[in-house]
């Protein structure tokens, strides 16, 4: 299986429970789809656009489950990045964790492994 991971503010993702659907952050609404990053994309992800911030979740899905809405595609020096065009049911998620970044942005080496 290949996990895929979501960086988000508790509070969003605790509304999307809610809801019974995430339709995005604000750079996702703006982009037209769902950021999502690997496990050796996350810790990077984290670092550019999530630095400074708290409250923050590390939400995992499996790749699998998010069907023909999920693309491959370049981004960030080139690299193969995963995006979902369309809504992230919350019930996909197989794992939620509290993601605390250090002062440069970088989160615990450990967060991201198995």
């Amino acid at each position: 299986m290949s996990r895929l991971y979501k960086i988000i503010d508790a509070s969003a993702w605790e509304a999307a429970i809610r809801a019974g659907t995430f339709v995005g952050a604000e750079i996702d609404l703006q982009d037209g789809y769902i950021h999502l990053s690997t496990a050796a994309q996350a810790a990077e992800t984290a670092r550019l656009h999530f630095a400074g911030r708290e409250g923050l979740l590390l939400v995992g899905v499996e790749a699998q489950s998010l069907g023909d809405a999920l693309k491959w595609e370049p981004s960030r020096g080139g690299d193969l990045f995963p995006h979902l065009y369309g809504p992230l049911a919350p019930d996909l998620a197989v794992e939620t964790r509290a993601l605390a970044l250090n002062a440069d942005g970088w989160p615990d080496p450990g967060v991201l492994a198995a």
